[in-house]
């Protein structure tokens, strides 16, 4: 999905409608619309079907990112680019800054880093925007539904439910980074962002907090990242620190256990 903000009005283009990958085809969506600025939220995200699908990969996180820089660049248009924690390797023990050294380990991570220096070099007036754990009312339609709807299903299920717990994030509200991103877009400070919910915890940690919450009891235990034994490696402790928004005195997004309560009032599971 890519979205063009033109006076105020925000329009979104699908797949269907704009291929990032095809340069003609968003060079003449920009030229169309005019906008004051894009924002990129297309990319291919099936993280183990990057390991296969490799070319695919680059196709649409690097040469789709590519396309839209070039275009943003000729209309001169701001363009807002939505990343990811998977561009770190996990190693670090604390939570990553902006500024500390990427270095993926998988194509996934590979290509939206890839992509977001393709945008660094083609285009000054960028937004880099990194988030994590993403899940919202809307879903994860190319990955067939978010993590809490997912937990949801399977404890209504009375399925016997194994979450990893040697894999750090941040769980985030799709509306809070919608949010920040609308107070982003108008400061004009261009850059490197890490935007999720506040604090961190194992994804295992997350599945409990759902259950709880939404008064649920499944048969709940911990595992490793191993048992799955996943094409793709995931970085072990992917948690962003927001140092942009320290220090521009705006990091008041809430905690990730608020973030989860107030999804779970919005679909009505509590």
């Amino acid at each position: 999905m890519t979205k063009v903000l033109r006076h105020e009005e925000l329009t979104a283009l699908s797949r269907g409608q704009l291929d990032v990958t095809d340069r003609s085809q968003v060079d003449h969506a920009l030229h169309t619309c005019r906008p004051e600025i894009v924002i990129n939220t297309a990319a291919f995200h099936r993280v183990d079907d990057c390991e296969k699908k490799i070319e695919m990969a680059f196709k649409v996180n690097v040469y789709g990112a590519r396309n839209l820089a070039l275009a943003c660049r000729e209309s001169d248009a701001p363009l807002l680019h939505v990343s990811t924690d998977y561009v770190f390797d996990g190693a670090k023990r604390s939570p990553y800054l902006e500024n500390d050294p990427a270095r993926p380990i998988s194509i996934y991570g590979i290509s939206k880093l890839a992509g977001e220096l393709v945008i660094g070099s083609t285009l000054e007036r960028h937004y880099i925007v990194r988030s994590a754990g993403l899940y919202g009312a809307a879903g994860a339609s190319g990955k067939g539904g978010n993590f809490v709807n997912t937990m949801l299903r399977l404890a209504r299920e009375d399925r016997l439910i194994s979450v990893v717990a040697d894999e750090r994030t941040t769980p985030t509200y799709t509306a809070d980074l919608a949010r920040k991103i609308a107070w982003l877009i108008r400061t004009d400070s261009y850059g490197v962002w890490h935007i999720t919910n506040g604090g961190g915890c194992t994804w295992y940690e997350f599945a409990a907090k759902i259950f709880e919450k939404a008064g649920l009891h499944p048969s709940l235990s911990p595992t490793v990242a191993a048992h799955f034994g996943a094409p793709a490696k995931r970085p072990a402790n992917s948690v962003l620190a927001h140092g942009m928004l320290q220090k521009h005195q705006a990091d008041d997004l809430p905690e990730w256990t608020e973030a989860l309560e107030a999804y779970l009032k919005e679909i009505r599971a509590v």
